[in-house]
Protein backbone atom coordinates (compact mmCIF):
# COMPACT_ATOMS: atom_id res chain seq x y z
CA UNK A 1 0.00 0.00 0.00
CA UNK A 2 2.31 2.45 -1.01
CA UNK A 3 0.03 4.96 -1.85
CA UNK A 4 -1.50 5.25 1.43
CA UNK A 5 -4.34 3.33 0.31
CA UNK A 6 -5.32 -0.03 -1.51
CA UNK A 7 -5.36 0.59 -5.03
CA UNK A 8 -6.87 -1.48 -7.88
CA UNK A 9 -3.97 -1.30 -10.35
CA UNK A 10 -1.24 -2.78 -8.12
CA UNK A 11 -4.09 -5.02 -6.62
CA UNK A 12 -4.03 -6.83 -10.23
CA UNK A 13 -0.64 -6.73 -10.67
CA UNK A 14 0.24 -8.47 -7.83
CA UNK A 15 -2.61 -10.80 -8.69
CA UNK A 16 -1.65 -11.75 -11.91
CA UNK A 17 1.85 -11.05 -12.29
CA UNK A 18 1.65 -8.57 -15.39
CA UNK A 19 -0.53 -5.42 -15.91
CA UNK A 20 -3.97 -5.81 -16.43
CA UNK A 21 -6.32 -3.27 -17.86
CA UNK A 22 -10.37 -3.26 -18.21
CA UNK A 23 -11.69 -3.12 -21.79
CA UNK A 24 -15.57 -1.56 -22.00
CA UNK A 25 -18.08 -3.00 -23.45
CA UNK A 26 -21.88 -2.01 -23.36
CA UNK A 27 -23.92 -5.05 -24.51
CA UNK A 28 -27.02 -2.93 -25.00
CA UNK A 29 -28.26 -3.58 -21.79
CA UNK A 30 -31.52 -1.36 -20.45
CA UNK A 31 -32.63 -0.85 -16.65
CA UNK A 32 -35.60 -1.60 -14.73
CA UNK A 33 -35.53 2.35 -13.69
CA UNK A 34 -35.93 2.96 -17.10
CA UNK A 35 -38.12 0.41 -18.77
CA UNK A 36 -41.20 0.55 -16.22
CA UNK A 37 -40.50 -2.20 -14.16
CA UNK A 38 -39.62 0.13 -11.39
CA UNK A 39 -39.59 3.32 -13.26
CA UNK A 40 -39.21 5.19 -16.82
CA UNK A 41 -37.01 8.52 -15.66
CA UNK A 42 -33.94 6.37 -14.17
CA UNK A 43 -31.52 7.70 -11.44
CA UNK A 44 -31.93 11.29 -11.28
CA UNK A 45 -28.03 11.70 -11.89
CA UNK A 46 -27.83 9.35 -14.85
CA UNK A 47 -26.57 10.67 -18.14
CA UNK A 48 -24.55 7.28 -19.53
CA UNK A 49 -22.53 9.24 -21.30
CA UNK A 50 -20.74 11.04 -18.38
CA UNK A 51 -18.67 7.57 -18.14
CA UNK A 52 -19.22 5.36 -21.23
CA UNK A 53 -16.44 5.98 -23.55
CA UNK A 54 -17.21 7.31 -27.62
CA UNK A 55 -15.24 3.95 -28.55
CA UNK A 56 -18.08 1.84 -26.57
CA UNK A 57 -20.96 1.17 -28.72
CA UNK A 58 -23.81 -0.88 -28.33
CA UNK A 59 -23.98 -1.77 -32.26
CA UNK A 60 -20.72 -3.17 -32.15
CA UNK A 61 -20.74 -7.01 -30.87
CA UNK A 62 -18.90 -8.06 -27.84
CA UNK A 63 -16.02 -9.24 -29.82
CA UNK A 64 -15.51 -6.31 -31.78
CA UNK A 65 -15.64 -3.78 -28.33
CA UNK A 66 -13.48 -6.25 -27.04
CA UNK A 67 -10.55 -6.39 -29.72
CA UNK A 68 -10.70 -3.15 -30.49
CA UNK A 69 -10.23 -2.16 -26.79
CA UNK A 70 -6.89 -4.96 -26.72
CA UNK A 71 -5.78 -3.10 -29.41
CA UNK A 72 -5.68 0.15 -28.53
CA UNK A 73 -4.45 -0.64 -24.70
CA UNK A 74 -2.00 -3.29 -25.92
CA UNK A 75 -0.34 -0.32 -27.69
CA UNK A 76 -0.69 2.36 -25.56
CA UNK A 77 0.04 0.60 -21.97
CA UNK A 78 2.18 -2.43 -23.01
CA UNK A 79 -1.15 -4.61 -21.69
CA UNK A 80 -1.06 -7.83 -22.52
CA UNK A 81 -4.16 -9.20 -19.84
CA UNK A 82 -7.81 -7.77 -19.91
CA UNK A 83 -11.02 -8.17 -17.63
CA UNK A 84 -14.21 -7.26 -20.01
CA UNK A 85 -16.35 -4.70 -18.61
CA UNK A 86 -19.91 -4.62 -18.78
CA UNK A 87 -20.45 -1.08 -18.13
CA UNK A 88 -23.84 0.95 -18.97
CA UNK A 89 -27.06 0.37 -17.51
CA UNK A 90 -27.49 -2.89 -15.15
CA UNK A 91 -25.01 -5.88 -16.67
CA UNK A 92 -27.07 -8.67 -15.69
CA UNK A 93 -31.03 -7.31 -16.30
CA UNK A 94 -31.52 -9.78 -19.27
CA UNK A 95 -32.40 -13.77 -19.14
CA UNK A 96 -29.91 -16.17 -17.85
CA UNK A 97 -29.34 -17.36 -21.69
CA UNK A 98 -28.72 -14.63 -23.07
CA UNK A 99 -25.98 -13.46 -19.66
CA UNK A 100 -24.56 -17.00 -20.55
CA UNK A 101 -23.66 -16.48 -24.34
CA UNK A 102 -22.36 -12.52 -23.65
CA UNK A 103 -19.89 -13.25 -20.88
CA UNK A 104 -19.26 -16.64 -22.55
CA UNK A 105 -18.49 -14.72 -26.14
CA UNK A 106 -16.20 -12.04 -23.91
CA UNK A 107 -14.10 -14.92 -21.92
CA UNK A 108 -13.59 -16.53 -25.38
CA UNK A 109 -10.83 -14.45 -26.22
CA UNK A 110 -7.60 -15.70 -25.05
CA UNK A 111 -6.10 -12.38 -23.28
CA UNK A 112 -9.20 -11.84 -21.21
CA UNK A 113 -8.87 -13.15 -17.69
CA UNK A 114 -12.12 -11.92 -16.33
CA UNK A 115 -15.28 -10.28 -15.71
CA UNK A 116 -16.35 -6.87 -14.34
CA UNK A 117 -20.30 -6.96 -14.33
CA UNK A 118 -21.64 -3.02 -13.34
CA UNK A 119 -25.46 -4.06 -12.10
CA UNK A 120 -28.26 -2.57 -9.48
CA UNK A 121 -28.44 -4.99 -6.51
CA UNK A 122 -32.29 -5.94 -7.69
CA UNK A 123 -31.33 -7.56 -10.98
CA UNK A 124 -30.07 -10.98 -9.36
CA UNK A 125 -31.15 -14.03 -8.20
CA UNK A 126 -30.05 -17.31 -7.06
CA UNK A 127 -29.97 -18.47 -10.85
CA UNK A 128 -27.69 -15.59 -12.22
CA UNK A 129 -25.51 -15.65 -9.18
CA UNK A 130 -25.44 -19.58 -9.17
CA UNK A 131 -23.75 -18.81 -13.05
CA UNK A 132 -21.67 -16.51 -12.23
CA UNK A 133 -19.85 -18.96 -9.40
CA UNK A 134 -19.39 -21.37 -12.03
CA UNK A 135 -17.90 -18.72 -14.37
CA UNK A 136 -15.37 -17.73 -11.66
CA UNK A 137 -13.98 -21.62 -10.76
CA UNK A 138 -11.80 -20.31 -14.06
CA UNK A 139 -11.81 -16.84 -14.25
CA UNK A 140 -11.77 -13.77 -12.06
CA UNK A 141 -15.14 -12.51 -11.79
CA UNK A 142 -16.48 -9.43 -10.34
CA UNK A 143 -19.72 -8.22 -9.56
CA UNK A 144 -20.15 -4.39 -8.77
CA UNK A 145 -23.34 -3.17 -7.54
CA UNK A 146 -24.37 0.01 -7.33
CA UNK A 147 -25.69 1.04 -3.72
CA UNK A 148 -25.35 4.82 -4.04
CA UNK A 149 -26.16 5.06 -0.84
CA UNK A 150 -26.61 3.59 2.41
CA UNK A 151 -29.68 5.72 3.48
CA UNK A 152 -33.24 4.72 2.28
CA UNK A 153 -34.06 8.75 2.12
CA UNK A 154 -31.26 9.34 0.03
CA UNK A 155 -32.52 6.16 -2.45
CA UNK A 156 -35.93 8.43 -2.61
CA UNK A 157 -34.09 11.40 -3.27
CA UNK A 158 -32.54 10.09 -6.45
CA UNK A 159 -35.11 7.52 -7.28
CA UNK A 160 -32.91 4.49 -7.45
CA UNK A 161 -36.31 2.10 -7.30
CA UNK A 162 -34.80 0.29 -4.67
CA UNK A 163 -33.87 0.30 -0.97
CA UNK A 164 -31.00 -0.38 1.16
CA UNK A 165 -31.99 -3.56 2.01
CA UNK A 166 -32.24 -4.99 -1.94
CA UNK A 167 -27.99 -3.95 -1.88
CA UNK A 168 -27.26 -6.08 1.56
CA UNK A 169 -29.66 -8.87 0.10
CA UNK A 170 -27.80 -8.87 -3.18
CA UNK A 171 -23.95 -8.74 -1.42
CA UNK A 172 -24.89 -11.56 1.10
CA UNK A 173 -26.55 -13.90 -1.60
CA UNK A 174 -23.32 -13.36 -3.61
CA UNK A 175 -21.17 -13.55 -0.84
CA UNK A 176 -18.77 -16.84 -0.50
CA UNK A 177 -19.56 -18.29 -3.69
CA UNK A 178 -15.84 -17.50 -5.01
CA UNK A 179 -17.45 -14.04 -6.84
CA UNK A 180 -15.72 -11.04 -5.97
CA UNK A 181 -18.26 -7.85 -4.88
CA UNK A 182 -17.60 -4.47 -5.53
CA UNK A 183 -19.97 -1.49 -4.32
CA UNK A 184 -20.29 1.72 -6.31
CA UNK A 185 -20.81 5.38 -3.69
CA UNK A 186 -21.72 8.58 -4.31
CA UNK A 187 -20.75 11.03 -2.24
CA UNK A 188 -21.80 14.96 -1.61
CA UNK A 189 -25.91 14.19 -1.98
CA UNK A 190 -27.83 17.21 -0.55
CA UNK A 191 -30.10 14.43 1.49
CA UNK A 192 -26.94 13.73 3.51
CA UNK A 193 -24.46 15.52 6.12
CA UNK A 194 -20.71 15.00 6.35
CA UNK A 195 -20.83 12.87 9.16
CA UNK A 196 -24.00 10.29 7.66
CA UNK A 197 -21.00 10.48 4.66
CA UNK A 198 -18.09 9.08 6.47
CA UNK A 199 -20.37 7.13 8.39
CA UNK A 200 -20.61 5.09 5.24
CA UNK A 201 -16.92 3.91 5.74
CA UNK A 202 -17.67 2.17 8.67
CA UNK A 203 -21.15 0.38 7.54
CA UNK A 204 -19.65 -0.65 4.00
CA UNK A 205 -15.74 -2.02 5.98
CA UNK A 206 -18.13 -4.51 7.81
CA UNK A 207 -20.07 -6.38 4.92
CA UNK A 208 -18.32 -9.05 2.66
CA UNK A 209 -17.13 -6.37 -0.14
CA UNK A 210 -13.75 -6.57 -1.34
CA UNK A 211 -14.03 -3.56 -4.32
CA UNK A 212 -15.33 0.60 -3.62
CA UNK A 213 -16.01 3.26 -5.93
CA UNK A 214 -15.81 6.25 -4.56
CA UNK A 215 -17.53 9.00 -6.91
CA UNK A 216 -18.41 12.82 -5.76
CA UNK A 217 -21.73 13.89 -6.85
CA UNK A 218 -21.70 15.42 -10.57
CA UNK A 219 -24.44 17.10 -11.99
CA UNK A 220 -25.16 16.36 -15.58
CA UNK A 221 -26.61 18.18 -17.95
CA UNK A 222 -29.95 16.43 -19.48
CA UNK A 223 -30.56 14.61 -16.08
CA UNK A 224 -33.06 15.28 -13.38
CA UNK A 225 -31.12 16.10 -11.46
CA UNK A 226 -29.92 18.80 -13.62
CA UNK A 227 -33.18 20.39 -13.54
CA UNK A 228 -33.14 20.17 -9.75
CA UNK A 229 -29.69 22.38 -9.27
CA UNK A 230 -31.38 24.68 -11.92
CA UNK A 231 -34.29 25.57 -9.74
CA UNK A 232 -33.17 25.15 -6.54
CA UNK A 233 -29.15 25.17 -6.35
CA UNK A 234 -27.41 22.60 -3.42
CA UNK A 235 -24.01 22.92 -2.50
CA UNK A 236 -21.54 20.03 -4.31
CA UNK A 237 -17.89 19.01 -3.24
CA UNK A 238 -15.45 22.26 -3.88
CA UNK A 239 -11.83 20.57 -4.84
CA UNK A 240 -10.04 21.15 -1.56
CA UNK A 241 -13.26 20.10 0.31
CA UNK A 242 -13.74 16.63 -1.37
CA UNK A 243 -9.82 15.86 -1.16
CA UNK A 244 -9.96 16.51 2.34
CA UNK A 245 -13.32 14.15 2.80
CA UNK A 246 -11.31 11.60 0.60
CA UNK A 247 -8.94 11.20 2.88
CA UNK A 248 -10.62 10.69 6.07
CA UNK A 249 -13.68 8.55 4.44
CA UNK A 250 -10.81 6.13 3.34
CA UNK A 251 -8.92 6.40 6.67
CA UNK A 252 -12.00 4.65 8.10
CA UNK A 253 -12.42 2.26 5.84
CA UNK A 254 -11.43 -1.51 6.39
CA UNK A 255 -7.83 -2.16 4.67
CA UNK A 256 -8.88 -5.24 3.14
CA UNK A 257 -11.00 -2.87 0.61
CA UNK A 258 -9.54 -2.77 -2.76
CA UNK A 259 -10.34 1.05 -4.19
CA UNK A 260 -10.53 1.26 -7.97
CA UNK A 261 -11.89 4.90 -8.67
CA UNK A 262 -11.42 7.58 -5.95
CA UNK A 263 -13.55 10.04 -8.32
CA UNK A 264 -15.85 10.44 -10.92
CA UNK A 265 -14.56 12.55 -14.15
CA UNK A 266 -17.56 13.13 -16.69
CA UNK A 267 -16.91 15.16 -19.88
CA UNK A 268 -16.47 19.00 -19.63
CA UNK A 269 -19.44 19.56 -22.56
CA UNK A 270 -22.00 18.06 -20.31
CA UNK A 271 -20.59 18.48 -16.68
CA UNK A 272 -22.54 21.43 -14.80
CA UNK A 273 -21.09 20.63 -11.08
CA UNK A 274 -18.47 21.05 -9.63
CA UNK A 275 -16.39 22.21 -12.39
CA UNK A 276 -12.80 21.63 -11.04
CA UNK A 277 -10.82 21.98 -13.96
CA UNK A 278 -8.52 19.68 -13.07
CA UNK A 279 -6.90 16.91 -15.67
CA UNK A 280 -7.34 13.21 -14.36
CA UNK A 281 -3.58 12.58 -13.46
CA UNK A 282 -3.76 15.88 -11.76
CA UNK A 283 -6.19 14.47 -9.59
CA UNK A 284 -4.66 11.62 -8.65
CA UNK A 285 -1.21 13.55 -8.04
CA UNK A 286 -3.19 15.53 -5.19
CA UNK A 287 -4.88 12.58 -3.38
CA UNK A 288 -1.59 10.69 -3.05
CA UNK A 289 0.02 14.63 -2.09
CA UNK A 290 -2.64 14.76 0.89
CA UNK A 291 -2.36 10.93 1.88
CA UNK A 292 1.76 11.44 2.07
CA UNK A 293 1.50 14.97 3.82
CA UNK A 294 -1.15 13.73 6.68
CA UNK A 295 1.18 10.35 6.45
CA UNK A 296 -2.48 9.11 6.49
CA UNK A 297 -3.52 5.10 5.62
CA UNK A 298 -5.70 3.42 4.46
CA UNK A 299 -8.06 1.68 7.44
CA UNK A 300 -6.30 3.65 10.26
CA UNK A 301 -9.27 4.53 11.98
CA UNK A 302 -11.67 1.63 10.43
CA UNK A 303 -13.67 -0.29 13.21
CA UNK A 304 -14.02 -3.20 11.60
CA UNK A 305 -15.65 -6.40 12.77
CA UNK A 306 -15.28 -8.83 9.81
CA UNK A 307 -13.20 -12.01 9.95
Amino acid sequence: MTTGYNAFGPYLRERFGTIVYKVNVDAGFTCPNRDGTVGVTGCVYCNNDSFRPSECKAEKTITEQVRKGIEYLSTRYKANKFLVYFQPYSNTYAPLTELERMYGEALSIPSVIGLAIGTRPDCVDEDKVRMLQELAKDKFILIEYGVQSIYDKSLMYILRGHDYQAFLGAVHLTANRGIHIGAHTIMGLPTETRDEMLAMADELSNLPIGFLKIHQLQVIRDTILAKRFQEDPFPVFAYDEYLDFLVEFIQRLSPEIVLQRLFAMAPDDILIAPKWEKTRQGIIKDIKGRFERRNAVQGSHCVCYRK
